[in-house]
């Protein structure tokens, strides 16, 4: 949405000037994992939504469409009636000037440009480059993009917060297909972990249930970088990683809820749930009953729990 020539920042970040001031009363949620990326969703009256020069690369979804949205850069200015669902690109350090007809909501995610400037230009094999992005001209589609959006949020939701492995996760499948509608040639993942990189990625992943575990870490244990690891990871396994990894946690509650007496606070931290609440909600997708109704039917042997005991299903 805004042009690549760049001009002096105003801000030390996208999420710290929506905080501030005037902007500060739109904010509906922040999120934020360690840095990797920021997740804002904003309500906001019709009018002026300029914003100065930012270090990120800023996407955003429109929730509700049906505004016009109206701006201009160097490169030209546009004028369209934004849709629901509909993507807006704006470059980092790049003051933005854009003006909206009526109410409006978006959910956003800004990505540090120098934490991702390596997984860019792997998924452009080298070739990445802003201006060649091409997509700072007024919205676009993406299916696929908006289905890892509300997967990422819904996700967030339910752990509370994005996890590291969830945040470099998603954004590696992002900006992906960013560098793809962009024209970078994105070659598909030949092939998947070998045998002993797999398994020393599961093992670290059991070892470290309880830990805030990154997708950067098992990619180092695997000996490849973290774009080509996500890919290849769900080629070998059938998942993504987080996925497996809730696979594992979920599978580690049911055994702790069935062979100690430890509480259900006890266990969400034992791994990796900052409170009993956030494991209730997990256990309660996967497993269709909460933890204090599968401990009572797994200890009572007058009970037929063969309707509880059925397999998580995790889907991607």
């Amino acid at each position: 949405m805004a042009s690549t020539a760049t001009t002096p920042r105003a801000h030390p970040s996208f999420t710290q000037w929506c905080s501030e001031g005037r902007h500060a009363s739109y904010v509906r949620t922040t999120k934020s994992p360690g840095g990797i990326l920021d997740l804002v969703e904003v309500a906001r009256p019709a009018g002026d939504m300029s914003r100065p020069a930012v270090p990120e690369l800023v996407l955003c979804q429109d929730l509700l469409g049906g505004s016009r949205v109206s701006g201009g850069s160097p490169d030209g200015r546009y004028d369209v009636k934004s849709e629901k669902g509909n993507l807006y690109l704006d470059a980092p350090d790049v003051a933005k000037a854009v003006n909206v007809a009526g109410s409006h909501r978006l959910r956003i995610l800004s990505f540090p440009l120098a934490h991702w400037r390596s997984v860019l230009d792997e998924a452009a094999d080298g070739g990445f480059s802003l201006e060649n992005l091409q997509l700072y001209k007024g919205s676009f589609h993406s299916p696929a993009i908006r289905l890892a959006l509300k997967e990422l949020w819904a996700l967030s939701e339910e752990e509370g917060a994005p996890s590291r492995l969830l945040a470099r996760s998603a954004g590696c499948e992002i900006l992906a297909e960013l560098c793809r509608l962009g024209g970078a040639p994105i070659r598909r993942a030949k092939g998947g972990l070998a045998p002993w990189a797999e398994r020393r990625c599961l093992d670290l992943m059991r070892a470290r249930l309880s830990e805030d575990l990154s997708v950067d870490e098992l990619a180092a244990e695997a000996q490849l970088s973290p774009f080509h690891f996500a890919r290849m990871f769900k080629q070998s396994v059938g998942v993504p990683p987080r996925v497996y990894l809730t696979r594992l946690r979920v599978e580690k509650v049911c055994e702790l809820l069935e062979l100690t007496d430890l509480s259900i606070t006890e266990i969400a931290l034992e791994v990796g749930y900052s409170s009993n609440q956030i494991l209730a909600r997990v256990f309660a997708k996967h497993r269709r009953m909460t933890p204090s109704e599968y401990r009572r039917a797994v200890r009572d042997p007058a009970r037929s729990a063969d309707r509880f005991m059925a397999p998580s299903v995790l889907t991607a």
